[in-house]
């Protein structure tokens, strides 16, 4: 054998031994980002680093919340980054409802439907649609009646998002319109206090302090809030409506099912844990696990009732 043989064959064994190496290496082998496209400090960002946690303990790899905020109408930088990331697990989104059922509506090409693929839902946010306790109404549709006599000034956090959308359009199924409505950087028992706003939607967790004093109208929750469970959920008054504020993990698409089985493998334990539930215990908020397949059919059915509810407030 000459001397040039040997050389190739040493090298075609090294090179299969090589990929028998890249082979055998399983995910994951290097620090994993669940990017959340928003400020740190609320219930996404405080489950996501939860899971992040246990992933690292599980796997021995690090794992961490990388927070990149756009603002409430995006146009979601960090969802993007996930969107344009390699379908191989090390990027993964913890989105709210806005950037796969609304993101590609408002313009953002990347953020389309087809882009991504939902591992599960874990959250939806405990939003509520709330009074003074001396308003001269207690249900929405004493609301609704006594609006059509008169002006009742709406406050939220934003046009844009989906439960500001919601309490817009059971107005105008319900007959009536807000006298006047405007975005508040906060919306607590202090806004309802002052007269800044007759009505508020707003979360649960930043008017538990005054709970006794106001009066929940409405959820907007796939199901009520055991904290207030004498609130109907927004589907309970028009099924039209039926729609929630909601948090899930999404991976782009192609990438491998055995990846996508141990992110879940780990999400779907660490937002049934005794920790997790504790924060819903304490804020309302609404976490579970909703596996991948039941998810793809709620961005589906969400982005349907989306449509309608833009029809109606064009």
């Amino acid at each position: 054998m000459s001397k040039t043989t040997k050389i190739a064959g040493a090298l075609a064994t090294a090179a299969l031994a090589l990929t028998a190496g890249m082979a055998v290496a399983e995910y994951p082998e290097k620090p994993v980002n669940f990017i959340v496209p928003w400020p740190p400090g609320d219930l996404e960002d405080v489950l996501t680093r939860m899971i992040a946690e246990d992933f690292q303990e599980e796997y021995g790899v690090a794992a961490a919340v990388v927070n990149k905020p756009g603002g409430g109408g995006g146009p979601f930088p960090g969802a993007i980054e996930v969107a344009m990331a390699p379908p191989d697990g090390y990027t993964v989104g913890s989105f709210v409802i806005g950037v796969p059922v609304m993101g590609h509506q408002i313009g953002i090409e990347p953020l389309t439907p087809e882009k991504f693929d939902p591992l599960g839902i874990f959250l939806t946010y405990p939003f509520v649609i709330a009074t003074s306790g001396d308003a001269p109404y207690s249900t929405m549709e004493e609301l609704a009646a006594h609006a059509q006599e008169n002006d009742v000034a709406l406050g939220h956090f934003g046009d844009v998002l989906t439960p500001t959308q919601v309490t817009k359009a059971y107005a105008k199924n319900a007959g009536f319109e807000w006298g006047s409505d405007a975005a508040f950087d906060a919306l607590d028992c202090n806004t309802l206090a002052s007269g800044d706003a007759d009505v508020i939607n707003t979360t649960l967790q930043l008017i538990l302090p005054c709970l006794d004093d106001i009066k929940v109208l409405v959820s907007i929750t796939d199901e009520r809030i055991p904290l207030v469970p004498d609130a109907p959920t927004i589907g309970e008054l028009d099924e039209n409506l039926d729609i929630a504020l909601w948090n899930g993990l999404f991976v782009t698409k192609d990438t491998p099912q055995d990846v996508r089985d141990k992110i879940v493998a780990v999400a779907k334990e660490t937002v049934m844990s005794e920790r997790a539930q504790k924060v819903a215990d304490e804020t309302g908020a609404l976490v579970y696990w909703q596996d991948a397949e039941e998810s793809a059919a709620r961005v589906a059915s969400d982005i349907e009732t989306m449509a309608r509810i833009g029809g109606l407030l064009q």
